[in-house]
């Protein structure tokens, strides 16, 4: 269902700012030793943990029957909600979804390193966010900075990785200004996520609250954010753009839009960063008249489909991408099999697709047709209290 800013801040505000610094793990007896590659990946789940979650859950991911084994539990880590890793698999950067943290206002970002072993994670360092509700986090490929999104904050900031993994004090932060035409979710800013392009050159970060992507010069050496020559690119008033996704080549872009239930393609141009649209769908089949809000969007590794999840009609969508127009073109809605999908992740192989239901406590795997990019449940579904964020690696 959606989220009005005052519901957000009232459920985060039951976390308040916790134990954010333990980070205890528990390893399963059945992980004794980590397969070959080409046989499994592993899944670190990030969740909302006031209910039962525990925190952060590590599973392996059978490629063979899409199974999910569940590996260890890091504990003690307060509403870990989205995860990203740095490129060589070394640090897991976890944004900790709070609106107080050590009595100052607003959110936390943790750093942990990985066990190469075991795959238990220990807790490096801290850093407050700069802004209220953190909610996306992302490693440039060079693997030197941490970027993120603070939802009630209404900004990006960006913190250095030191040479131990550990995270430095913030070399950057953009306050974003402004609001849209919805009085309970665009009051004011509320940036939504931050990513970069392939080539490490330029950044994007979606506005839900003002209906904006903003664009930014990125520096891969200071970390510094600087406003792009085309500054940012506007959306219907009212869409509330979520999450973004580049095409595996660069050319085209996708932003999914959480209040409307769109999906805006852009036009990209990698060496100047400009952002031209070129098509908006729905993401509901037609005579859906329910209460709906979308939330994640993935390109398929092939660069031939793209998926998207509605929560409410609880399904993903699908759609085929025109290889030379970067267009989409409806393939199906399949449901997710639970409640409320939050994030959801395609494996590098383009195998499986695995859905967090976040309201229905459960990851439900299901296998990709490579040559249609339909999606057919494998009957292979794990128990996870309030999954929100899935990362994938081998």
């Amino acid at each position: 269902m959606p989220e009005d800013d005052s519901t957000r801040r009232q459920f985060l505000g039951r976390v308040g700012s916790g134990t954010l610094g333990l980070a205890l793990s528990r390893t399963h007896p059945a992980w004794a030793h980590r397969s070959e590659r080409t046989q499994e990946l592993l899944v670190y789940v990030g969740t909302y943990t006031t209910g039962k979650s525990e925190g952060i859950y590590l599973f392996r991911l059978n490629l063979s029957s899409g199974e999910l084994t569940h590996v260890n539990t890091t504990t003690g880590v307060v509403n870990p909600s989205y995860l990203t890793l740095d490129p060589q698999r070394r640090y897991l950067y976890v944004v900790n979804e709070v609106t107080d943290f050590r009595g100052e206002t607003g959110g936390a970002l943790s750093a942990f390193a990985i066990n190469r072993k075991t795959h238990n994670l220990q807790l490096l360092n801290q850093q407050p966010s700069l802004g209220g509700a953190p909610c996306y986090v992302t490693v440039d490929a060079a693997g030197r900075f941490v970027l993120v999104a603070n939802y009630l904050g209404g900004n990006v900031s960006v913190f250095p990785i030191q040479r131990d993994g550990r995270l430095g004090g913030a070399v950057d932060m953009d306050q974003h200004q402004g609001s849209s035409v919805n009085p309970n979710r665009q009051n004011g800013p509320h940036a939504h996520s931050i990513v970069l392009d392939p080539a490490n050159r330029h950044a994007y970060s979606c506005n839900l609250g003002t209906d904006k992507i903003m664009i930014y010069r990125f520096d891969s050496k200071k970390g510094t954010l600087t406003a792009n020559q085309q500054p940012w690119v506007g959306l219907k008033p009212g869409a509330g753009p979520r999450h973004f996704s580049f095409h595996p080549s660069g050319r085209f872009g996708y932003v999914i839009n959480e209040l409307d239930a769109t999906i805006t393609s852009f036009h990209c141009n990698p060496a100047t960063g400009t952002l031209k649209e070129t098509q908006t769908v729905r993401t509901l089949p037609e005579g859906f008249s329910g209460t709906n809000t979308t939330a994640d969007i993935h390109v398929s590794p092939s660069g031939k489909f793209l998926y998207g999840s509605n929560r409410g009609h609880n399904s993903i969508v699908v759609f085929e991408i025109e290889d030379r127009t970067g267009k989409l073109k409806l393939i199906e809605h399949v449901e997710t099999g639970g409640r409320t999908p939050r994030n959801f992740a395609l494996d590098p192989t383009g195998t499986f697709l695995l859905v967090a239901n976040q309201d229905s406590d459960t990851i439900v795997t299901f296998s990709i047709n490579p040559s249609t990019g339909r999606l057919k449940p494998t009957g292979k579904v794990a128990q996870v209290p309030s999954p929100v964020c899935l990362k994938l690696f081998a």
